[in-house]
């Protein structure tokens, strides 16, 4: 057998496959390839785990919150303000490679002198809008926190509220709701008031400046409310704040073209609120008994795929759950059945 070794053809490599060949295999050396476990062995981990007291760890939450204070610096760069965003400073959008722009006097503007929030901030609910949170009874446990955030302009009606709660104080609305839900409000801008009279006196959170195309609808919500009058107050995010939380947690293992706007509010609370708590966080399309579950608690449409990492998010929010940094509320909080009638 060994006489016929030589008789088999050869081939040779160009030089640049070879190279690439070994620059691969080194690659995976130092970088092996990581298998994200399933939907069904992520929910029989986390099913695992359910039963267990949960105990907040203060030193594992102080030391979370440096590591954002460092790198993120939430408490100043949360928002843009006059203090971090003067007049004439060159910004970079946070979405886009190779535009930025510069503050000019309309829009220095809109900006508050500093952060409105009274920080620290002290006991927070962050509500995503998870289907789980569908005949959860969590509405009354929300709204308990001293701080409710919200994700995306959620419905908030009779239906949802024994689920969701009624209290909101920072609501998110990414560019895309204005343009697809309110024809960038170039119509009818009393309905998109009319449909957020229901936050009250609360925050609207907007990334204006992380996509070119996002920053007129954005603009337009802020001259919007003002003309009519409304409770609400846009807050801009600050784009550095933004890169810098997403390079934050791709160090940490998440592959993603964005971040989820639910990530971003989280990581923000961790740096804002003394106590987090999140609820509706749960990617899966069954919960904890294999039931299953709508995508979001008042509809089943599917975000776009491959844009977000939904299942590496949650298992890095899990981990801060099991090490006490946050508290992730999967199982129900109160039988609705049993719940008084509002």
């Amino acid at each position: 057998m060994a006489g016929l070794a030589w008789k088999w053809p050869r081939t040779r490599l160009p030089v640049g496959a070879s190279a690439l060949g070994v620059f691969v295999l080194c690659w995976l050396y130092v970088f092996p390839v990581y298998r994200l476990p399933d939907e069904k062995e992520i929910v029989q981990g986390v099913l695992l785990q359910q039963g267990r007291a949960w105990r907040r760890n203060h030193t594992a939450l102080a030391l979370f919150r440096k590591l954002l204070e460092e790198c993120c610096d939430p408490g100043q760069l949360f928002a843009m303000t006059k203090q971090n965003s003067p007049m004439g400073k060159n910004l970079w959008f946070d979405g886009e490679l190779l535009y930025s722009f510069t503050i000019d006097n309309a829009t220095y503007s809109l900006f508050p002198q500093a952060t409105p929030l009274q920080l620290p901030l002290r006991k927070c609910s962050v509500v995503g809008n998870g289907g789980i949170l569908k005949r959860s009874g969590c509405g009354r446990q929300i709204d308990s926190a001293d701080f409710v955030m919200r994700c995306n302009l959620p419905p908030l009606s009779r239906e949802y509220s024994k689920d969701v709660g009624t209290k909101t104080q920072l609501v998110t609305a990414n560019p895309s709701i204005i343009q697809k839900r309110f024809q960038n409000l170039l119509w009818s801008r009393k309905a998109f008031v009319d449909s957020v009279k229901v936050y009250n006196h609360s925050y609207i959170y907007m990334p204006a400046f992380s996509m070119k195309t996002g920053t007129g609808p954005s603009l337009r919500v802020y001259y919007t409310l003002q003309d009519f009058g409304a409770k609400q107050r846009v807050l801009f995010a600050n784009p550095n704040f933004l890169r810098d939380i997403g390079k934050f947690w791709k160090s940490k293992g998440i592959h993603a073209k964005r971040l989820s706007t639910g990530l971003f509010l989280v990581s923000a609370a961790l740096g804002l609120c003394e106590e987090v708590t999140i609820y509706g966080f749960w990617p899966f399309s069954v919960d904890l008994r294999g039931k299953f579950i709508s995508h979001h608690y008042y509809d089943n449409v599917l975000p776009d795929s491959g844009f977000h990492a939904m299942p590496e998010e949650f298992l890095q929010l899990w981990f801060l759950h099991k090490s006490g940094v946050l508290r992730m509320q999967l199982e129900q909080c109160e039988d609705p059945l049993m719940q008084p009638a509002t």
